[in-house]
């Protein structure tokens, strides 16, 4: 089975991207690669209600308990599944747009304490246990801060699920720091995690080829490692 690496990071840090690059970079050395991005608005019934809950279409993020929340993305994937185990049956390595990781970040930062332990841990069981989706060896965090974010998205191109400059979770400066905290957390308890800086020491974005070469030396460590047991 393929190595299978998640990138992940808050609205705007450059995921598709530096996914997209990753690829690229590793079919020149020539591993076969690919890459899926979560969640999937058109193919997907779970996804397509993750668009109406982005578009504010359930109410406000405050109407939606996180739990519930947690199930559009967990359904999402699990839609995928076959799809996702097909991939990884094709080739050495498959790049993840977004996985379980996004969904533990999402969605316990609108919780705190006690209430946000629990429900990290109840979404991994329901992701991985009971929905029996793989693993990642590696989760590349690129932290990017949420003012940047901001400013990023709003350059965006138009996206599938939303005729809206910014969706109900990118439009919410206060929300998208929590997100972001609630990452670095997570990458900061975890082993399988490592966070490459989307900014330089002076807050001035990073290049997209200076994050991706930082990138790529970590995923070659994780594809040798994965290659070698």
């Amino acid at each position: 089975m393929a190595t299978l690496i998640a990138i992940e990071g808050i609205d705007g840090a450059g995921k598709g991207t530096q996914a997209n690059r990753l690829v690229a970079s590793l079919r020149d050395r020539g591993l076969k690669a690919d890459s899926l991005q979560f969640p999937r608005y058109k193919a997907t019934a779970f996804g397509s209600a993750i668009g109406d809950f982005l578009n504010g279409r359930f109410g406000s993020l405050g109407d939606v308990h996180p739990q519930l929340a947690a199930v559009l993305y967990a359904g999402d994937r699990y839609e995928s599944r076959s799809l996702l185990l097909q991939m990884m049956e094709e080739h050495d390595v498959v790049v993840l747009d977004r996985f379980v990781g996004s969904n533990l970040a999402h969605q316990s930062a609108k919780l705190e304490g006690a209430a946000r332990a629990a429900l990290i841990q109840w979404i991994e069981r329901i992701e991985f246990e009971v929905f029996a989706l793989p693993r990642p060896q590696l989760t590349i965090l690129i932290d990017m801060s949420s003012q940047m974010s901001r400013e990023l998205v709003a350059l965006k191109a138009a996206r599938d699920y939303t005729d809206q400059k910014a969706d109900l979770q990118e439009s919410d400066l206060p929300y998208l720091e929590k997100v972001r905290r609630c990452y670095l957390a997570l990458a900061h308890s975890r082993l399988d995690w490592r966070t490459v800086h989307g900014l330089n020491d002076d807050g001035s974005l990073r290049t997209i080829d200076d994050v991706a070469t930082e990138i790529l030396v970590i995923a070659e460590q994780s594809v040798v490692t994965a290659s070698s047991t």
